[in-house]
């Protein structure tokens, strides 16, 4: 099945969850209301509501439950972002200027705040205590990773095991937990939850490290802003960390990784990245990404054969393969 015919299947669920999204966030002040829809407007593939909706697919599917669980993770995904985008100093995001970029880093930094607030706001409103313990692990881990990617930027001496604990935190984390309480929501058992938790872990490692490969080798209008933007902030991706251990490239990589921090990022990254598109570092970087999409296909084998069953792995295929 293609991508669009799974959203096209799910388009009644997807658009109630989509107008929950505006009515939770719109706001009576003017500028924060503005700011705030911003980033919702610009879209986005809602691919943790959709983990929310089909993983529930395995209990009783109750959307009213299940929105308010995509809600609540979507929002907290969005005010990353709008963090993200202030940490990383970053002018564009799917293609349109970010808030930081139109307002300023103090208006983005509230109106993340706001949009948290907003989630837990919805949260509120689910009885399971279990549900409200896995978020609120779940946004201290993320910030935790956050934390460490700030530490380490820059850092050319980082391991390749550090690099994965971080996306662990930063983006898997939350496809993992969309997958998990799309099934505790809709009450399908904790067997279910489980694998579906560590599909979704999976997965997620397969999303970033595309994302990252995407960085290096994509375009800018694939990926909605300049290629190279992760390294020009001095974040160390995986493709960059397995470049710089292939001899042919290493020393000068290092050279040009060193000059650009001189430069606090604002020097030319060409030359990274023609020397990471010619070093080894993208195939085996892409090569770690299948290992990933397979344990989470694997993780799948216990479940009921549903149709939601094959629609997660199509899901998952597209994620691994998905040059946008």
């Amino acid at each position: 099945m293609k991508l669009l015919d799974l959203y096209a299947k799910m388009k009644s669920d997807l658009n109630r969850i989509e107008r929950r999204l505006e009515k939770t966030i719109t706001s009576d002040h003017a500028l924060l209301n503005e700011t705030a829809l911003h980033l919702l407007k610009a879209g986005g593939k809602r691919i943790r509501p959709v983990f929310v909706l089909l993983s529930g697919k395995f209990g009783n599917g109750q959307i009213e439950v299940l929105e308010k669980i995509a809600v609540t993770l979507e929002l907290i995904h969005m005010a990353s972002l709008v963090h993200d985008d202030v940490i990383d100093d970053a002018e564009t995001r799917r293609g349109q200027l970010t808030v930081k970029a139109k307002w300023d880093n103090r208006i983005a930094m509230y109106t993340g705040d706001y949009i948290h607030g907003k989630a837990l706001t919805v949260a509120t409103d689910l009885e399971d205590p279990a549900i409200h313990r896995i978020l609120s692990k779940a946004m201290v881990e993320m910030c935790i990773g956050e934390m460490e990617q700030i530490r380490d930027f820059f850092n050319t001496s980082q391991s390749v095991r550090n690099y994965l604990l971080r996306i662990r935190r930063k983006t898997a984390l939350l496809i993992a937990i969309s997958c998990q309480l799309g099934a505790l929501g809709a009450e399908s058992g904790h067997a279910s939850a489980a694998r579906l938790y560590r599909f979704g872990y999976n997965i997620g490692m397969v999303f970033q490290i595309r994302d990252d490969l995407l960085d290096i080798c994509g375009t800018e209008k694939q990926i909605g802003k300049p290629p190279g933007s992760d390294i020009r902030q001095g974040n160390m991706t995986l493709p960059v960390l397995l470049a710089l251990r292939d001899t042919s490239v290493r020393e000068p990589l290092l050279h040009e990784i060193r000059m650009l921090h001189e430069a606090e990022g604002q020097g030319d990254t060409s030359q990274i990245l023609k020397l990471i598109r010619s070093s080894k570092g993208i195939e085996q970087a892409d090569h770690m990404a299948t290992r990933y999409m397979e344990k989470a296909i694997h993780a799948l084998a216990g479940l009921p054969d549903i149709p939601a069953k094959k629609s997660l792995s199509d899901l998952a295929y597209f994620v691994a393969k998905r040059n946008y």
